[in-house]
């Protein structure tokens, strides 16, 4: 076989067309298909480019060429020497670039063989994600994965020039850091040279970039690689990249205008969609309100109805003595739900109390008249007050749901997520952005009788709130009571949200050491642990803050709604599995015992495994 760079390739598989009829081309890639009919042999060659059909006639090769050809399968890497023509009339095919041509072989070589793959290379696959995730280096031809990559390079590429053109610097941030372990558990290191102490992995630069801020660099942006010892869903992995940016010297409304921006320059660049612009904004209490979630997908209607003032006073107790003891009752509207099935109403009925619920309430209005098993306790007149409220007519159905606020609210906004899925309310093909704002600074856990942040223990409370931070010190009122001081005050927090998908948080931060050190005391940390954990950060504080804000936008999530799948797996290049298993490689696994000896670590006997 002649030397490589005699066979490297003129071309990729994707280039030539019939302009180019009469070429000596040079094309390198893996076979797709092999044919052999009417004594000419035809062998598809595929790269990440395309796809182009090579023509060996055996009449004129040379017979140790056609013998390679001939045994040529699936992935073997080729090289074929060749020129171009124009493919027969009737032979054209229209759904490849480049079928207009044909490369006539005189040169035929194997470059590499393959083993039958576990599964073909094909766009569709039925092969299972654990036999995917195990071959992910075959599984990345396959062209859906390859296109998801290209997508999240141009995205990328997009967001760097960007942000560039808004005077930001991409600063990288360390990945060995000191472990601050109040969220999510860290990825430790352990240290070598520094025997019995160890590195953590940043779950987010957010403490490092504030600290730019304070070292002058007022537009701060990378791509950060996050990892956090998390239990991992569809839209979470051990590792992800963020987008992580801080500015000084602003509020969040210049960090919802340069995000804004970036959004819909990266939708347009990417895929030509415009995206409007500025996106809708809602405070935390008015998305609980309307949709009983903090990342409503507005693609679909169904909002929440308050119903609470029609039974305040009516015979059925469940609703009334809710009410009077400051619940509510709510209901969503099913439009065409009226036919509803017993079977249909059980299955509703069983998710709701999977979600909390008591129970699930309900009136169908069927052309036969409303049927309602609490029609009996509630009388026509408010049944009546109810439908009209609501906005029910006949045909529709309405699902009521009555306990606390919040919990009201939240079990109606997974119905309301779920009845949009089962009966395809859910608009596609459009991107519904909008900006959650005035989250609660804290929240109260109740099993653990202790405050604790709602987001972020960086985020500043708004201004007119600051005082309840001090209130809250001297209250006799318990953590339960709404009207606590501390529960009362909203963080200036936002998440950016699109089509029911958080895929962005961020913050006004603190810039006083004082007022940080009363936020984390709220948090239980007093000043001896906060030194030890954050001391850096404190002192830092001490030497000129300037006021700053930040976001960080996800950038596997974006990029996953961008090419419409529903798990971030499939816009990572080498993501694990549920339980952050790598099985390409195998890891984790055990080290050696001359590394443990090393490191000064001694690995007990797990006695359960």
């Amino acid at each position: 076989m002649p030397l490589f760079s005699e066979l490297k390739r003129t071309h990729t598989c994707g280039q030539l067309r019939s302009a180019d009829n009469g070429a000596k081309v040079r094309l390198n890639g893996w076979v797709d298909g092999y044919r052999n009919l009417g004594g000419l042999l035809f062998i598809d060659l595929r790269d990440r480019y395309g796809l182009t059909q090579v023509v060996i006639n055996p009449q004129i090769f040379d017979p140790a060429m056609l013998a390679e050809a001939e045994r040529t399968r699936h992935e073997f890497v080729v090289a074929a020497v060749g020129k171009v023509q124009k493919r027969p009339e009737g032979t054209i095919n229209p759904k490849l670039a480049t079928g207009e041509i044909e490369v006539n072989a005189e040169a035929f070589h194997i470059l590499a063989e393959a083993k039958t793959p576990p599964f073909e290379i094909e766009d569709e696959t039925n092969a299972g994600d654990l036999l995917r995730l195990e071959y992910r280096y075959l599984d990345l031809r396959r062209k859906p994965l390859q296109e998801n990559m290209r997508i999240r390079h141009e995205t990328t590429m997009a967001i760097r020039n960007y942000l560039d053109n808004r005077g930001f610097y991409e600063i990288e941030t360390p990945l060995l850091i000191r472990s601050t372990p109040e969220g999510a558990r860290d990825y430790v290191v352990p240290s070598r040279v520094q025997k019995g102490k160890f590195y953590a992995l940043p779950q987010s630069p957010q403490l490092l970039k504030q600290i730019l801020m304070v070292a002058g660099f007022d537009k701060y942006f990378q791509l950060a690689r996050c990892l956090r010892d998390e239990d991992l869903r569809s839209d979470r992995q051990p590792e992800h990249t963020q987008i992580d940016m801080e500015m000084s010297y602003v509020t969040p409304d210049d960090v919802f205008e340069v995000a804004e921006g970036m959004m819909a320059d990266l939708f347009k660049k990417v895929l030509d969609l415009e995206i409007e612009t500025p996106f809708p904004r809602f405070s935390f209490d008015e998305v609980m309100s309307r949709w009983g979630i903090d990342k409503p997908d507005l693609r679909f209607d169904m909002e929440i109805t308050d119903l609470s003032d029609s039974v305040r006073d009516c015979a059925f107790k469940v609703f009334a003595d809710n009410v009077k003891a400051g619940g509510v009752v709510k209901g969503i509207l099913l439009k065409g739900g009226g036919s509803y099935s017993r079977k249909q109403i059980d299955t509703l009925t069983d998710l709701a109390k999977e979600l909390g619920a008591g129970g699930l309430a309900y009136i169908l209005r069927a052309e036969t008249g409303d049927k309602s098993p609490i029609l009996k306790f509630i009388g026509e007149e408010v049944k009546d007050n109810l439908c009209r409220k609501a906005g029910a007519e006949v045909g529709d159905a309405l699902f009521i749901i009555s306990d606390r606020k919040l919990k009201t609210e939240s079990i109606l906004g997974q119905l309301r997520l779920s009845l949009g899925r089962e009966h395809g309310l859910i608009k596609t093909g459009q991107y519904r952005f909008l900006w959650v704002t005035d989250f609660p600074l804290f929240e109260y856990n109740e099993e653990m009788n202790r405050f604790e942040a709602m987001h972020n223990i960086v985020s500043h409370p708004h201004e007119e709130d600051l005082p309840l931070i001090d209130e809250g010190f001297t209250s006799n009122l318990p953590g339960t009571d709404l009207n606590h001081p501390w529960r009362r005050a909203k963080a200036l927090q936002y998440d950016l949200v699109v089509n029911g998908v958080e895929i962005a948080s961020g913050g006004q931060r603190i810039n006083r050491r004082e007022l940080q050190e009363k936020i984390l005391a709220i948090l239980g940390i007093d000043k001896e642990r906060a030194e030890r954990m954050f001391g850096f950060l404190l002192r830092a504080l001490e030497y000129g803050a300037p006021p700053h804000a930040g976001i960080a936008p996800g950038l596997d999530r974006i990029v996953a709604l961008m090419v419409g799948s529903d798990s971030i797996r499939d816009v990572i290049a080498f993501p694990k599995t549920t339980n952050a298993l790598s099985l390409m490689d195998g890891a984790p696994t055990a080290i050696e015992p001359a590394q443990l000896e090393e490191l000064g670590i001694v690995v007990k006997e797990d006695r359960k495994a």
